[in-house]
């Protein structure tokens, strides 16, 4: 069982997920402002009467599991998951008014880390990327995909292994 757990977690980093960055999300939600957006995350929809209970932003400076600094902005958009009556998927253009909001009051970096915490208000906040919206006649609809995390000198270390353009690990000197 350790095995197979080891397995999908180097699986897991050899295979990169593109994450949509904000400016992307918010340009494509401007040209499409009445319609419906849907947030779909562990294979469902977000329920029609969703909120948009908070929008975080912040830079943060750490030091990761190899010692080096790193630094990054980051944006967390915090969605209530719950059961009311009478109401439909939040159109784009209001969420489009609450990042406004945000950014008049507290700024917003289109450029920074987008993570979405999303939660029912029973069980515990989750954290999601978002990872590709599709844009129907109907709706728009952003895929998240949970954030794991992540060993970042490890993640480096194996993008340089994949890299067209950086030499490969040297061979063992037997080898």
């Amino acid at each position: 069982m350790d095995t197979l757990a080891n397995t999908r977690s180097i699986v897991g980093a050899l295979l990169p997920v593109e994450e949509l960055s904000s400016a992307a999300l918010l340009s494509s939600l401007e040209a499409h402002k009445e319609r419906p957006l849907i947030f779909s995350y562990d294979g469902r929809d977000v329920r029609p009467s969703y909120h948009v209970t908070e929008v975080k932003t912040g830079s943060f400076r750490a030091l990761d599991c190899g010692a080096n600094p790193e630094s990054w902005s980051e944006t967390f958009i915090q969605l209530w998951d719950i059961e009311e009556e009478n109401r439909g998927h939040m159109p784009a253009g209001k969420f489009l008014a609450i990042i406004r909001k945000v950014d008049e009051a507290v700024g917003f970096d289109p450029q920074a880390r987008l993570t979405f915490e999303v939660s029912d208000g029973v069980r515990p906040m989750q954290i999601y990327r978002a990872e590709r919206m599709e844009i129907a006649d109907a709706a728009i609809r952003v895929y998240l995909s949970a954030r794991p995390s992540s060993c970042k000198p490890r993640d480096r270390w194996l993008q340089e292994q994949v890299s067209c353009c950086t030499p490969k690990a040297k061979q063992p000197c037997c080898g």
